[in-house]
């Protein structure tokens, strides 16, 4: 046996004729290609089978009762699933009209009758390969997509394991408690949730939303690692320079962000997260920085990251009891933060970590 015989040998045959003498003729000459015929007396028949099992090539006549052969190649090429499968007609007649209309609906060869035992083994043998191949083909690039895919993930989990590390690192420089992040992180998660049970946020926040803050959360004082740590650890006042060198790490850590390639699984998370560096010392009277927003000009994820860290900075850095930070935010709701998720955030606040 040939090479070209092994590649083709058990590939399924699907013949449809409404004429047995015909079915039996080519039932034998692929049967001598080591193919496997599977027989159809009409187009009904031909797309029950297809059902049952995908054959590799059809030929099918042309003129049959009920439902010719034009008919099932513009059924079967209208589904995904047997679109590609090479169709042959077959037929008594050689009009070239009849051979353009089967070309135009998706036939890939036309063969008439009487049957040649070797034009018919030549012409399904050449489709029988060439859709082999097409299917290895399609096969090698889902492969290769998958492994592309797989090995971009990585890619981003890497860069997000490094943008952690940076913020990790700020927050020692900025003599955060240890656990400062991760409060942070899974506070924001539970402020979202609860603001999206509440019919003035609904609207706002998605799954995907709070997806995205829980993630993006802990990077909001990224741009810490561009201010000198003592700035950052100082006692007491700072001066004017030193007040607009701090000020910079929004704009430091929403530059960081910003040049950051992701591909599109990841937009959302960068998004978010260079809102929240930019914008988390905005306040909502104007009167905070970088850009002086006021109101709902600031991006929604950096109002929901301004209020609890301020939460996780009052009871955890200045040792504060939950009712006593609480209290002293009430006094600046409505200023510094927006007053309905402040209030949300009250409600909640036993659950808050």
């Amino acid at each position: 046996m040939s090479e070209e015989e092994k590649s083709m040998e058990g590939q399924r045959v699907l013949i449809v004729d409404d004429l047995e003498p015909n079915r039996l003729i080519l039932e034998e000459i692929i049967k001598n290609m080591n193919c496997v015929p599977v027989l159809a007396e009409s187009g009904q028949q031909a797309l029950e089978l297809v059902k049952k099992q995908l054959p590799h090539l059809v030929l099918t006549d042309i003129s049959m009762p009920e439902m010719d052969g034009y008919e099932l190649c513009r059924r079967l090429k209208s589904k995904e699933a047997t679109r590609s499968i090479p169709i042959v007609f077959i037929s008594a007649f050689d009009n070239p009209q009849d051979i353009v209309e089967g070309f135009r609906l998706g036939g890939a060869d036309y063969i008439t009758k009487p049957f040649i035992a070797e034009l018919v083994q030549a012409r399904v043998g050449v489709h029988l390969r060439l859709y082999e191949t097409g299917f290895k083909l399609a096969e090698m690039n889902r492969r290769l997509q998958i492994s592309v895919s797989e090995q971009l993930r990585q890619m981003e989990q890497e860069k997000k394991n490094i943008l952690y590390a940076l913020a990790n690192i700020a927050a020692q420089n900025a003599d955060y408690d240890k656990d400062y992040t991760g409060r942070l992180k899974r506070n924001c998660q539970i402020l979202a949730q609860g603001m999206q049970l509440s019919p003035l946020f609904e609207d706002k926040i998605s799954d995907t939303f709070i997806d995205a803050i829980e993630l993006a959360a802990p990077l909001c004082d990224i741009g810490n690692i561009g201010v000198p740590a003592e700035i950052l650890r100082k006692e007491g006042n700072l001066t004017q320079e030193e007040t607009a060198a701090l000020q910079k790490h929004t704009t430091i850590g929403a530059k960081l962000l910003s040049d950051l390639y992701v591909n599109n699984d990841y937009n959302d998370f960068i998004n978010t997260s260079i809102d929240i560096a930019r914008c988390h010392h905005e306040s909502w009277d104007g009167s905070g920085y970088p850009s002086g927003m006021a109101g709902n000009e600031i991006p929604l994820a950096a109002q929901i990251v301004a209020v609890m860290a301020e939460y996780c900075r009052l009871t955890g850095k200045d040792n504060h009891s939950r009712e006593a930070a609480l209290d002293i935010m009430r006094g600046e709701a409505g200023q510094k933060f927006n007053a309905d998720i402040f209030g949300i955030c009250d409600k909640i606040s036993r659950q808050l970590c």
